[in-house]
Order: structure tokens, then sequence, then C-alpha cells
């Protein structure tokens, strides 16, 4: 009897602990009523009212933003790509070099490196400076200021190196 008993009061535990579980897991998902009064998505606010204080500063002007430029990349435009840390640039910089979909010719990147060539049609010129086209040409994770003085001359230096080089 005392076997029967201490079996029927493990099992009443073991459904207890499994209903308390099950509430906290699934109860909330469940519109079963909150302590307010009022309903779980009512209380749930995806958008809270901003802090009062809170001033918006634009730094860039909206018909800015909204500009659009042409690209020639047969003739003299570059892209230069800055690789800012932890943001993504990587992925970002490798999908530039790999994925060019809509190309006439895409960069060409072998099997085990890095670097791929990404040249102009009909010219060994490259049309994009980034890091997985020309490597780290102007230092490693150079800024805006380190890139717009060394960008200019290592282009200079790779076109001048190409026009000597017998075709």
């Amino acid at each position: 009897m005392v076997e029967r008993t201490s079996k029927f009061l493990l099992i009443v535990a073991v459904s207890v602990c499994f209903m308390l579980i099950l509430y906290q897991y699934v109860g909330p998902g469940l519109s079963l009523g909150s302590p307010s009064g009022r309903s779980y998505s009512e209380e749930l606010d995806l958008f809270p009212t901003p802090d009062p204080h809170y001033v918006k500063k634009y730094y860039f002007p909206v018909r800015e933003l909204e500009r659009e430029l042409a690209f020639d990349m047969k003739g003299e435009d570059v892209i230069v790509f800055l690789h800012i840390q932890k943001t993504g640039g990587t992925t970002f910089g490798r999908h530039l070099v790999q994925n060019n979909v809509r190309l006439e010719v895409p960069c060409d990147c072998r099997p085990g490196q890095k670097k791929c060539t990404c040249y102009r049609p009909n010219r060994r010129e490259t049309w994009l400076f980034s890091r997985f086209s020309t490597g780290w040409s102007c230092g490693l994770h150079a800024d805006w200021t380190e890139l717009t003085n060394c960008v200019p001359g290592v282009l200079d230096r790779r076109e001048s190196a190409a026009a000597k080089t017998p075709r």
C-alpha cells in the first residue's frame, strides 16, 4: 500500500512540474489573460513612444541620400570599397568580387587565392579597389583619409605596370 501511495505522489509531483514548465513556455503565447487586465498583444509595444529629450540629427540631406550615380565600367570610374571592421565588410567585400551577376566581365577568382582580378572589358585595368581585388595596398584596415591619399598613387602604379608589360 505504501508503494502505491509513493508512486502516486511521484506521478502527481512530476505532472505538476511538467504543467508549470509548460505554462511558462507556452502560456505567454496564448491569450490566457495577464495580471494587468490587458491582453498580451496590447502589452507588447513594438514601437514605444520616443524619448522627448532625443533630438534627431540628420547629417545628410535627403536629396543627397536619394541621388543616383552612373558607374561607367568601360570608362575611368573606380569603385573604392572602404572596409569597416565589425560591420560585415568582409562578407560584402567578398560578395563584390565573387557574385558579380550582371557584369560584362566578372571578376576572375581562382581557387585557393583570396584576391580576384577585376578587369574592365577589353583592358587590363581594375574597376574595383578593395581588399579582395588589390589586396592590402593602402595598409591594414585603411580608413577614409588613408584611402584618399593612397588610392590614386596605387592605381597609377598598377596602370603603368600593366602598360609596360608586353602583350
